[in-house]
This record gives C-alpha cells, structure tokens and sequence, in this order.
C-alpha cells in the first residue's frame, strides 16, 4: 500500500510541477479566477463567468511576476473567454478530454480562495455532464462537462484541470457544493471555439432548439446501421428549428448532416455559423421507422 501511495503522491508532484508555472491569479473588475496560459504568444484560457464585462485586467503567475492583459474574446454558453497577456510563461500542453475515462486521475491548480498555486487531486467521477445555461433566446447546456471529486472553492474556476501526464484536458468552471466539481472538456469541439474567440472575439452560433439525452438503439437498427447509440430527443422548444422542422419528443436521433450522432456533442459540433439559415438534414428513429427532416437553424441571439 505505501508503494501504491508514493507511486500515487509522486504522479500529483510531478503533474503540479507541471502545470502550477502555466497557471495564474487573474483579477479582473468586480472579481476574479483563475486562467491557464495556453499559446507561446501569452493567451490565457478561463470562463466567461470569471471575466463578467470587464475588458482588461491583471494576471499574477506562481513566480510572482505580475503582467497586465486584455480579454480577447468571450463566449458564455461554453463558458469560455481569451485573454491576451502582455507577458507570459510558457504554454501548458494541450491534452484532450475525449481520451478521459472514469476514475482516472485528474488534478486540478488554481487560485481558491485567491490562494495562488493550490493544487488539488482527484478522480475523473463521470463524463458527459451537462451544465444547464440561460443566454438570450433559449436554455442551453455546456455539453460533455467533466465531474470530478478534486476539490474546488470560488476562485478555482478557470484554472486547470490536468491528466496524469500534466496535459490540460479542462477548465474548472462550477462548483455545485458536496465535493462535485465540474469542468470544460479541452477537445476538439472547445478548440475550435478558442480558436474562434482568438481571431473573431465571439462565436457565431446555430440554433435548433433541441435538447437529448444518449440512449441506446434496438439491436436491429444497431445491427443495421452500426451505430450503437444515438441522441434521444427529451425536449423541442416550441416554434424552434427544431419544431418547425417537425421533430418530435422521444424522437431517437440517428444523423445530422449525414453524419452519426452519439450524444449531445455530436450535434452541438454541428452548430456552428455555416449552418446558419441552410437545410441541415436529420435522421431520426420513430415508432421504429427512420425519418428523415431538415431544420434550418437560426442564429442564436445571446444577450
């Protein structure tokens, strides 16, 4: 048992002093977080909700050096903004969510409590959370929201959650109480939102209004089609894309764009501003048919 605890002990060592260099304190006007520098030329990556409708700000790293900086670019219904550093230390590393499974180790490092540096350590409790959001016209979830037991308290949110080998795989961004954290998964969907944020300031996004939940296909389609999964339909916002489209709740999503959908994230990396007002085809399983619809997404309006 020592063994497996100094072989653990080691690994939380090594990855904070890994990471804790990559992250700082940010304060900002009315409050502050944490941000992760995350590019050689000083963006920082942190939550919106860290950033509020301030335009600027100063960052704190663990070395002491303090460097003042602007937000870039901000979108609340990932909960992420970009910041732009007048100095920085170098990048984290960049991991990705999608390869995490449950139970792995993760370890978090922020500023709780305006406590720079803190390092917390836990396991990965279950992966595809949905964090529900209110923005403009409609509710929205930040999909595929990663739970963890590492501990986290106000301040933490926008720091760091990394995997064992100290790469970034998410952005602590809520604390539900009872030892829950959550963070935003670092992947390929989130990618290119930051990217989008650091050229364009916002992302323009598709909206169908629709909300689901995975769930499994019978064994013939399954058979059929090979796909094991797709995304049940639990709600359609009425007069929506979605509505007007005709899709219905309980409606089991197969496609969209031809495309197979396993989960909310399938469709959400769908959502982007090429789709906007275009014929966005859906295959869905109902009574045991498949149906195909095409919706025509909407800009979201966020405000």
């Amino acid at each position: 048992m020592s063994d497996e605890m100094d072989a653990y002990s080691r690994t939380v060592s090594e990855v904070a002093r890994t990471m804790t260099p990559h992250v700082a304190s940010v304060s900002l006007r009315g409050g502050g977080g944490s941000a992760v520098v995350f590019t050689g030329e000083g963006h920082l990556l942190t939550n919106a909700h860290v950033v509020g409708g301030s335009g600027s700000g100063e960052a704190t790293y663990a070395d002491g050096e303090e460097s003042r900086f602007d937000v870039i670019g901000v979108d609340p219904l990932s909960d992420l903004a970009v910041l732009r550093a007048d100095t920085a230390p170098d990048p984290a590393e960049l991991g990705s969510a999608d390869d995490l499974v449950v139970g792995q180790l993760v370890v978090a490092v922020g500023s709780p409590l305006g406590l720079a540096g803190s390092v917390t350590a836990g396991v990965v409790s279950a992966l595809g959370r949905a964090l529900p959001v209110r923005q403009g016209q409609a509710a929205r979830v930040i999909e595929d929201v990663i739970q963890t037991d590492a501990a986290l308290n106000p301040g933490n949110s926008g720091g760091a959650l990394a995997d064992s080998h100290g790469r970034l795989v998410g952005i602590n961004t809520a604390v539900a109480g009872f030892g829950l954290g959550l963070a935003v998964p670092v992947n390929e969907t989130t990618r290119r939102i930051i990217d989008t944020l650091m050229v364009e300031g916002r992302v323009r996004r598709a909206y169908l209004g629709v909300v689901g939940m995975p769930a499994p296909l019978p064994d013939d389609v399954a058979e059929r089609t090979g796909q094991r999964a797709g995304l049940r339909v639990i709600e359609v916002v009425r007069n929506g894309p979605a509505d007007r489209a005709g899709l219905r709740k309980g409606d089991l999503v197969l496609t969209v764009a031809r495309e197979q959908v396993h989960d909310a994230q399938g469709i959400q990396r769908k959502l982007f501003a090429e789709v906007i007002d275009t014929d966005l085809a859906i295959t869905v399983l109902r009574n045991g048919a498949m149906v195909d619809v095409y919706a025509r997404p909407t800009e979201l309006t966020v405000g």
